[in-house]
């Protein structure tokens, strides 16, 4: 039988942030919401601090698409 490996805990992806990450995100929405992140392509991590600051700042986005427009 295989044996489970051990979670690796995640750092945020954020400039200068050693935090440990709780959520990730598309890197796209992430660099949109005005976040300093490295790389363009899949997902980054991010402390929860940082994930505070990405749905203030996506909260209209957000609720722009659950209306459907």
């Amino acid at each position: 039988m295989a044996q489970r490996k051990e979670p690796v805990e995640k750092t945020c992806d954020v400039s200068g942030c050693k935090e440990q990450a709780v959520r990730s995100v598309s890197i796209k929405k992430a660099k949109a919401s005005g976040l300093s992140l490295e790389g363009d392509r899949g997902n980054v991590h991010l402390c929860r601090e940082h994930y505070r600051e990405f749905k203030k700042s996506t909260k209209e986005d957000r609720k722009l698409q659950r209306m459907g427009w």
